[in-house]
């Protein structure tokens, strides 16, 4: 069911989105206590405000009122992804390059399943992945094929 809704949602949100300029960054419906809530995380070049996702949520709520997925009652939440955004596509990855990362992986490369570091590159195929080891740097190549989660990563100096 759960995949149905965000499917719908994600329908429902690409034209307001585009009339916009604004990016969507993420669905998610899920389960938190007794309540349900449908999130729906946007961006865009410029950064995004409280009246982006006040418009983005009233549009959006019109149209889900129109053809709700939903049979009981949820909250809606528009909001930004925040400084850790997911990187969930491809294009995602392509315009982290040279920033820093938190990439976690399906099985182990060279032994770690978890990376964090600068993104140094990716082709499509390989992401590599320049993390510091106490003080020395190394470069990781991850079939993106084998990335189970990847984000922003804050870092602290």
């Amino acid at each position: 069911m759960s995949k149905k809704v965000t499917e719908i949602t994600e329908e429902l949100v690409l034209p307001i989105l585009a009339e916009m300029n604004l990016e969507l960054v993420d669905i998610e419906f899920v389960k938190e206590g007794k309540n349900w809530y449908l999130r729906v995380f946007i961006d865009s070049e410029k950064g995004i405000d409280i009246e982006d996702c006040g418009k983005v949520s009233e549009k959006l709520s019109e149209k889900l009122d129109e053809k709700d997925p939903i049979t009981y009652p949820y909250f809606l939440e528009v909001s930004s992804p925040g400084a850790e955004r997911p990187l969930k596509k491809p294009e995602d990855m392509k315009k982290a390059i040279g920033k820093q990362v938190h990439i976690k992986t399906y099985e182990p490369i060279e032994d770690a399943k978890v990376f964090e570091g600068r993104l140094l590159s990716f082709d499509g195929e390989t992401v590599v992945v320049e993390t510091l080891v106490k003080t020395r740097k190394k470069q990781y190549e991850i079939p993106y094929n084998k990335v189970a989660s990847a984000r922003l990563a804050v870092t602290f100096h």
